[in-house]
């Protein structure tokens, strides 16, 4: 798998998701078996640029190449812009949001909504890639099927997208209209793939080993990236990545091992958000660890009235070692990424 001169370890991808996949998760990703990741979409607008938040979303400090920064806005100038400043600031790929579904983002018509006008979904990409190839930095694009089901245009754009320059197209199997609510269709996906050269990687409801190698055989997709399926199991990437090589599945991980990257995950996260936000944004990630664990319920809602780093580590850890005396491995359990509750602060580019 190569996006531009960048090749990547495998063809696992971490797809961005605002208010999940910041420094500290993509790190943990990586280091658990993805290939690549990209962070979480960060606004085009200038006078934002400087903001504490957009700060975060770009800190990439001390994070394994090749450095992959989502932008999302309407205007092709701004977008222009916003790619050359992150690219001085050390981004070495530059992806163009064209999927996020969620309101506060289409009703500005950033995101998904850009797949209803093709000509200013066009201009964007051509401003963007034309900062950009002098540079040496690659372009990708990540969208939808389309708006809703009776205007579904991914293969028209990716078509366009292709001829501008864009040097990999990430395409999640649903449209805006469906959120997502439904199934993920990939008939989509193969399409696109069969009507573009450059590398094209399918996303959406990917969330076990057999169903990442089941999409690439049907799609003839060079990739798959994993969104809400690696939200509290990081570990879902060496699980699809052995079972793709050899065909069996690794047992479910150590409980101690969870632990162990559990706790270097909020020391991490706190380090990036410091003591009050760190704790209140840790919150979902520790949710979405226990879910479906012995008794993570009752632990996530009185983890969740806690308001200091050291009280959220010693009540995670005390809730592994009660788990690690009745167990050594975690259970073998069904990935859950419909909790809605757990949803809202998240946004899937």
């Amino acid at each position: 798998m190569q996006i531009g001169p960048y090749v990547l370890a495998n063809a696992l991808m971490v797809a961005p998701m605002a208010g999940v996949t910041d420094r500290p998760f993509r790190q943990l990703c990586r280091r658990l078996g993805a290939g690549h990741a990209v962070s979480e979409m960060v606004t085009s607008r200038p006078d934002l640029f400087r903001s504490l938040k957009t700060a975060r979303r770009a800190n990439h400090e001390g994070e394994p190449g090749p450095i992959a920064v989502q932008i999302a806005g309407t205007d092709a100038q701004m977008m222009a812009d916003a790619a050359a400043y992150n690219v001085d600031r050390g981004a070495q790929i530059i992806d163009i949001n064209m999927g996020c579904p969620a309101k506060k983002v289409c009703n500005k018509w950033a995101g998904s909504a850009l797949m209803q006008d093709e000509a200013l979904a066009l201009s964007i990409v051509e401003a963007v890639v034309a900062v950009c190839a002098p540079r040496g930095v690659p372009v990708t694009l990540k969208m939808r099927t389309g708006w809703c089901q009776a205007h579904r245009n991914a293969v028209r754009i990716a078509r366009d997208a292709e001829g501008a320059g864009v040097q990999m197209l990430a395409i999640h199997g649903r449209t805006r209209e469906q959120g997502y609510k439904g199934a993920a269709e990939y008939e989509t996906v193969t399409a696109v793939k069969a009507a573009v050269r450059i590398p094209v990687v399918a996303n959406g409801d990917i969330t076990t080993p057999q169903q990442a190698r089941a999409v690439l055989h049907a799609t003839g997709a060079d990739a798959v990236m994993i969104g809400r399926a690696a939200q509290g199991r990081p570990w879902i990437f060496r699980e699809i990545a052995h079972f793709l090589e050899t065909g069996e599945l690794l047992a479910p991980p150590l409980v101690a091992e969870v632990r162990r990257l559990l706790l270097e995950h909020l020391q991490d996260h706190y380090a990036l958000y410091g003591e009050h936000i760190g704790v209140l944004s840790a919150r979902k990630h520790i949710g979405w660890y226990v879910r479906q664990l012995p008794g993570g319920e009752p632990f996530r809602d009185a983890m969740n009235r806690l308001t200091d780093t050291e009280s959220q580590l010693a009540a995670v850890a005390a809730y592994f070692d009660n788990l690690g005396a009745t167990m050594d491995r975690l259970p073998q359990i069904a990935p859950d990424t419909g909790d809605a509750a757990m949803m809202s602060s998240v946004e899937t580019a």
